[in-house]
């Protein structure tokens, strides 16, 4: 019962760890959707033009987007996984992936 016990708050730590910070939740997000190398190897800048034409909707939202430099290609349609969007909850960051352009 310990053992299982001190599993889950590890368990928990390490997910709390790595949605900490924008930049760790989106290597993270990217990681766990199938693309470990781009998530290790790319660079993460604001997405300045989503963040200037959705201000109003990111500011409800408590978000913000962001871009990867070098972003992985989707197998099926070979697109960009370029933009995702991360949400602030406390002291949490939750991502998803915005779009191309």
């Amino acid at each position: 019962m310990k053992n299982k016990l001190v599993g889950m708050v590890v368990m928990i730590g390490i997910i709390l760890m790595l949605h900490s910070t924008p930049h760790l939740a989106v290597r993270t997000y990217v990681f766990f959707t199938g693309h470990p190398i781009a998530a290790m190897t790319t660079g993460i800048i604001d997405d300045d033009y989503h963040n200037k034409v959705d201000k109003e909707k990111f500011a409800e939202l408590n978000a913000k987007a962001y871009t990867l430099t070098r972003p992985p290609i989707e197998k099926a349609t070979q697109g960009e996984l370029r933009n995702y969007l991360v949400r602030k909850y406390a002291f949490f960051y939750l991502v998803e992936f915005y779009g191309e352009g």
